[in-house]
């Protein structure tokens, strides 16, 4: 590919990050400003001019995905041969081959989790502990290692982090000592040391850290806010006194400190190097304006160090959503019927994900979606290429790369393949294992097409699809399984989908409880930021007020969706629509039942103006007319009826009978954009059925 093709692709701001080659780098790239294609373009862009030679560049990333993400772009840019690895894959790699001349024999094998060494030392010590304690240790293991911590420094440099319950920092301390002593008894490592030997390797042998260094002549760093201190120490070892040095990050998307990552290194960049050229990304090709607004809005809530403010590139959309609900079921049912509103009216169920803050908070809305049959895959669940269907499929495939000819669809071959296997051009109708074995099937389809597609000076070809599926399984790299997404929000960080739903942002949940002090919380808005900024379209952020139906609401909304709302009256300017918000805000939150004269606890019954279980006092005409009007405006727009105004609504329009748009405007559920579109519908059917003198909700 000739370098002013590759540049062609890019905007200016990606094509200036591209056209510096030379010398240490800096791009700070706000979330969906096209970060991953700027770099890839800027190592394909370095190979065509000569700048680079593709095995002397090592392209370091966080995860497996992000690296397989990579390597894919990187393959379609005609630079496959491009290293792009994890810190971790790439440091085992050096150290089982320098192992043998650092220190003799073979290296030892990692272990894939610390949980079985942290037990035995914690019994050594006389610590009893559960499995909840033992994946706290075992964290705080990783902490102090990751952060260069000794053991006899852990108890002051650990001060002011929170404790794990029953295990005071005298403890931890000698449990770091005993952890040691069990690993070496059994001669394995764990992956923190894979990073700790290698650098002690390079060190301590001058003649290897000179062989890597000639080996790998240009470093590029994605995720740079996410680098560790001892990932740092690493980077350092690697390039020596050489500064050809490219870092990509975002500082407003930390949210690993828990687990070692200090953004000082990208925010200090430049004053590390004086000399660095730095470049901002700041169009934002994911959000439409309206999210961009509002993600903008949570990053003011924070200090400015680091804060890149976005601009869409994207044409508008409808504004995000907010919404309270009663308690947790409510809000799951809500979720669950709209998506599969939405999925009934056309739209793919990968297009959603529903996001949160723990995993716990999952399970309510497996069930309401499992009750009205909408797919949906758990993010950390069953690994893709694990399953039975996959590796069959896989088999398949490699087996007609080698005997079958190129055709002329790439697309058109596999599926011909995979039918053998269960895949049809329709869903099965029923859900369960066939539903799940076929949405595998697709997804490896779905990927021949995008390779299709993608495709440059090179076509696809079943040879290239098994590359491709080869290499996503060495490094669990899965291609998009159709369902809907639940994750949580750190597991959505690098994802997008069109339509993303942020559930429980609840005081204690978002922020999560135990963040106390001033760094904690600001990590909670990052994650939250984070949350907002995966959504493309249409964005719903909702949380309830209890957590079980009829349990006492004692749940408030999170600090950061107050904020927004009393930083959104601050800037606004004076006039009507802000005195009709404060009149709102007053008038109808009722203190006591307009019919039985009890207090009232519950924000909902608040604005109705009426306990739950009193009955309500309205004309039955005028609800089922006002039903009536919505059903029909809901046939004429395609939406499902809730969509138009819900159940809750109508009852307080009845109740309340507003006789003019700004007393309608008072109506829980009628904001600005549905005051503009059903105002003068609603009132018609008032007019039409009136029963009662008009202006009962100013009263």
């Amino acid at each position: 590919m000739r370098p002013e093709d590759i540049l062609a692709a890019l905007d200016p701001e990606q094509q200036q990050a591209a056209r510096a080659l030379e010398g240490p780098v800096v791009v700070l790239a706000g979330a969906g400003t096209g970060k991953t294609r700027a770099m890839t373009h800027r190592i394909a862009y370095g190979v065509a001019t000569g700048a680079f030679a593709p095995t002397e560049l090592l392209a370091l990333t966080f995860t497996t995905k992000a690296a397989g993400e990579m390597r894919s772009r990187l393959r379609a840019l005609g630079v496959g041969t491009v290293p792009a690895r994890t810190f971790h894959s790439a440091a085992l790699r050096q150290l089982r081959y320098f192992w043998p001349r650092a220190v003799g024999g073979g290296a030892p094998e990692p272990v894939a989790h610390k949980a079985a060494l942290t037990a035995e030392a914690a019994r050594r010590v006389g610590i009893g502990v559960d499995k909840a304690t033992i994946r706290d240790l075992s964290a705080e293991i990783e902490w102090a290692k990751v952060n260069l911590i000794p053991p006899e420094e852990y108890a002051r440099l650990a001060a002011g982090r929170p404790e794990i319950p029953g295990v005071p920092a005298g403890e931890v301390t000698r449990l770091l000592n005993s952890y040691e002593e069990v690993k070496g008894e059994r001669n394995v490592i764990d992956f923190e040391d894979i990073l700790l030997i290698l650098c002690g390797i390079l060190e301590q042998h001058p003649d290897i850290a000179a062989e890597v260094r000639r080996q790998y002549r240009h470093f590029v760093v994605d995720e740079f806010q996410d680098v560790s201190p001892l990932q740092h120490r690493l980077l350092r070892n690697w390039l020596g006194e050489r500064e050809n040095l490219c870092v990509v990050g975002d500082a407003s998307q930390t949210i690993y400190t828990f687990a070692g990552a200090d953004p000082r290194y990208l925010l200090g960049f430049t004053t590390t190097y004086p000399n660095a050229t730095e470049v901002r990304l700041i169009r934002d090709y994911r959000s439409t304006p309206q999210i961009v607004e509002l993600a903008n809005r949570i990053l003011q809530l924070g200090p400015p160090e680091g804060r890149l403010e976005l601009v869409s590139g994207r044409a508008g959309g409808p504004k995000p959503v907010f919404r309270e609900f009663p308690d947790d079921i409510a809000e799951a049912d809500a979720l669950a019927e709209e998506i599969a509103a939405r999925i009934a009216a056309g739209r793919p169920a990968r297009d959603f994900a529903v996001l949160y803050r723990t995993n716990g908070q999952s399970q309510v809305i497996e069930e309401a979606l499992s009750a009205r049959g909408v797919p949906f895959v758990v993010q950390g669940g069953e690994r893709f290429f694990s399953r039975e269907e996959v590796r069959a499929a896989l088999t398949t495939l490699r087996a007609a790369a080698r005997t079958i000819p190129a055709g002329d669809s790439l697309s058109a071959q596999v599926k011909d393949l995979l039918s053998s296997h269960g895949w049809t051009s329709t869903p099965p109708e029923r859900g369960g294992a066939v539903r799940s074995r076929w949405e595998s099937l697709q997804a490896i389809v779905a990927l021949a097409e995008q390779l299709e597609t993608a495709a440059g000076e090179l076509p696809a070809s079943l040879a290239s699809l098994v590359t491709e599926l080869e290499d996503r399984a060495e490094h669990q790299n899965a291609p998009t399984v159709a369902g809907v997404t639940l994750a949580s929000l750190h597991a959505a960080k690098g994802l997008e989908w069109p339509s993303v739903y942020l559930i429980g942002l609840s005081e204690g949940l978002l922020p999560i409880t135990y963040a106390k002090t001033d760094e904690t919380i600001a990590e909670e808005r990052r994650l939250f930021y984070v949350g907002v900024t995966r959504a493309e379209t249409s964005l719903q952020l909702s949380w309830a007020l209890a957590r079980a139906p009829g349990a006492r609401a004692r749940r408030s909304p999170s600090r950061f969706i107050t904020q927004l709302r009393a930083r959104a009256e601050q800037v606004q300017a004076p006039g009507p629509g802000r005195v009709r918000r404060k009149r709102r805000e007053t008038r109808l939150r009722f203190t006591r039942c307009r019919i039985c004269e009890r207090p009232l606890h519950e924000r909902t019954a608040q604005q109705l103006g009426r306990c739950e279980d009193c009955p309500p006092r309205y004309d039955e005409t005028v609800f089922d007319a006002l039903v009536a009007w919505r059903q029909q405006t809901s046939l004429q727009e395609q939406i499902p009826a809730f969509m138009v105004l819900t159940n809750t609504t109508l009852t307080a329009v009845a109740e309340l009978l507003p006789g003019s748009k700004e007393e309608l405007g008072l109506v829980p559920g009628i904001g600005p954009a549905k005051l503009e579109r059903y105002g003068d519908g609603v009132l018609s059917v008032l007019r039409q059925n009136a029963t009662a003198p008009r202006g009962a909700a100013g009263r």
